[in-house]
């Protein structure tokens, strides 16, 4: 018989992993390093490849095409994935350091790329599932979000990057984005219906690799930091205030997305979906993609920090949202997100 603490250690393996990738980083930095003995600049680009093929293999076709026709939800996830966090980004880009003086520019950088990134598409559909939203279309916008993201992300970094003054060379970047994204995450979809059964048997399997090959990646990105004394220069508090940032920012967001959908009077099961496919920010893209955007910075673990934070955050509140809305007892709108407490 399983215990509960055995399975509430299960369910929260993934942001435990990467607690302990943090740990082992401060402790032993060096083999995770640039030129060190795991050799993490050559594992990462296939690491990348790899990941974004799984995930290509995890979607399904016929599961997308039914939730395909809802193009007025389609864009209102969009837009709010690729448009209004962009500029709440840019906002923070320009707030943060008026208020926080000391912070380093990273975290800066990081805010605006947490805000680029598109939405899960895992716990997407399955906090809509749980809530008795629309799947199909959660499955869809969740699918779509990620492949727009291999394109849209690195522009809208490249864009709102030199609007703050800061750019690099794009073409290249976004070439090589192309190749080690976007070209083994359609090999994987197309291979899907030959393995469809071997997949849909071992996904768990499946999940786990994916998600160490992100664990690892974490590891090679706080190594270089900790071999550059990046965390000795800051306080504890810096990692308590981006906490904080990150808390405030997922909160407002939940707030904006919960009114629009009052306000354009979506159905119970759209407004859902709506939801959760706005609100998150897929950390399993995430990480690969800055490793290729942000190339070599030694302050990438500060880049990384924000969505590392809203991770976390976004499973836990969602989750709570999930299991409070799954048990509503009639038609009506969820409750907005500050109204929500810890089901009895």
């Amino acid at each position: 018989m399983k215990s509960p603490l055995g399975n509430r250690l299960r369910s929260n393996g993934f942001v435990l992993a990467l607690l302990l990738a943090v740990e082992l980083a401060f402790v032993f930095p060096e083999p995770g390093a640039q030129g060190g003995a795991f050799h993490a600049e050559l594992v990462n680009n296939f690491g990348i490849a790899f990941i974004l093929f799984l995930q290509g293999l995890s979607i399904s076709f016929e599961k997308m095409r039914q939730g395909a026709g809802n193009w007025r939800l389609h864009a209102l996830i969009q837009a709010f994935t690729f448009g209004i966090f962009p500029l709440a980004g840019l906002f923070l880009h320009g707030v943060i350091p008026a208020i926080w003086v000391s912070e380093p520019p990273a975290i800066r950088d990081g805010f605006l790329y947490l805000c680029v990134l598109p939405s899960t598409i895992s716990t997407s559909v399955v906090l809509t599932a749980i809530a008795r939203g629309n799947t199909a279309a959660a499955l869809f916008n969740a699918a779509f979000s990620n492949i727009l993201g291999v394109f849209l992300t690195p522009v809208l970094v490249e864009f709102l990057m030199r609007k703050t003054g800061q750019s690099a060379p794009f073409l290249p970047l976004l070439v090589k984005i192309m190749l080690l994204t976007l070209l083994p995450f359609f090999v994987g979809m197309s291979l899907r219906r030959f393995v469809v059964h071997y997949i849909e048997k071992h996904k768990v399997w499946i999940a786990r690799l994916s998600n160490s090959v992100i664990v690892f990646i974490v590891y090679g990105a706080f190594c270089d930091s900790v071999e550059e004394r990046i965390w000795q220069r800051y306080s504890t508090s810096m990692t308590v205030l981006v906490f904080v940032w990150v808390a405030g920012l997922f909160t407002v967001m939940s707030g904006i997305i919960y009114c629009t959908c009052m306000l354009l009077r979506l159905s119970e099961e759209d407004a859902i979906a709506a939801y959760f496919c706005s609100v998150k920010k897929t950390l399993a893209m995430g990480v690969p993609l800055a490793i290729l955007i942000f190339g070599k910075r030694a302050d990438l673990s500060l880049i990384l920090l924000p969505i590392m934070f809203y991770h976390p955050v976004q499973l836990f509140v969602n989750g709570v949202l999930a299991n409070r809305w799954g048990q509503r007892p009639q038609p009506g709108i969820p409750l907005p997100p500050h109204e929500v407490v810890n089901p009895t």
